[in-house]
């Protein structure tokens, strides 16, 4: 297995992740069913997704489970970008606005010659102010325009919501506001909304939030992302467990609150 960007501790994840894949799954595991044995799976999204944890969690999972799967995912997240095209006045100094999307879909496309592939938008999208329409509009326009030209290249598309924004961090000032979580809580159910029509949505926000509540009630000075925006390791598990469970593994996954079950269940790696 491959791992693109792993950090110090991190690889320790992947190992005692490696071991509860191996233990639950033997060598002829079929390939997931939404998963053809030999496909590129690009990965698309911003910072977040460009520090790659959550993406390291999710392949090491598919390469273990799936051992016949052959295919390459690709983490092509990009730091600044937006679905929207938006972008805050003053970005980079003033040097250059947020990275948009469609600057460079199409070569992505045309590239990897996906059959399947994940997204992961809405942070940026919003510029960290409250919610307004023309904003939302933005992202609800651009997320329609990913999805048009990904179905165009013959691929279907698989949505994460956006993560949770972390209001109690160490910024100083503003932006980002108090209330923007409020607006990814708006863009991720406008998003979870769309399975209606056959989207394929997994949820990370909901997870997310519920966890941050949960550990602010007997932690008031828990942090789940030191800038409010960029989760920490074990945000970055939450950002995986529900991916991994819409791809096969327990659903009892989905409630674990880091990787710590792991350990437990493999203490010599």
């Amino acid at each position: 297995m491959q791992c693109v960007r792993c950090r110090g501790g991190f690889r320790v994840g992947l190992i005692l992740l490696a071991g509860w894949c191996a233990a639950g799954s033997s060598p002829a595991a079929a390939p997931s069913p939404t998963l053809s044995p030999e496909v590129r799976v690009p990965v698309l999204g911003d910072s977040i997704t460009y520090a790659g944890q959550y993406v390291e969690y999710f392949e090491a999972f598919l390469r273990l489970r799936y051992p016949r799967w052959h295919g390459e995912l690709l983490n092509l997240g990009l730091p600044s970008e937006t679905v929207s095209g938006l972008s805050e006045e003053g970005h980079a100094a003033g040097q250059f606005p947020r990275p948009h999307l469609q600057e460079r879909l199409e070569r992505v496309l045309s590239q990897t010659k996906p059959t399947l592939v994940i997204a992961c938008y809405g942070m940026n999208d919003g510029i960290y102010l409250p919610l307004e329409e023309s904003r939302f509009a933005a992202f609800r326009s651009g997320i329609q325009r990913l999805r048009e030209q990904v179905t165009a290249a013959g691929a279907r598309i698989l949505h994460l919501t956006p993560p949770t924004f972390d209001p109690q961090n160490g910024r100083s000032g503003t932006p980002p506001a108090e209330n923007y979580n409020t607006v990814l809580d708006r863009y991720s159910d406008w998003l979870l909304e769309q399975r209606q029509r056959g989207w394929d949505v997994v949820d990370v926000h909901g997870p997310m939030n519920r966890f941050l509540a949960k550990q602010r009630a007997v932690r008031p000075d828990y942090r789940l992302a030191d800038d409010g925006v960029h989760p920490n390791e074990i945000g970055h598990w939450l950002l995986a467990a529900p991916l991994l469970v819409r791809f096969g593994a327990p659903q009892e996954v989905a409630g674990w609150g880091s990787a710590g079950p792991l350990l437990a269940g493999h203490p010599q790696g």
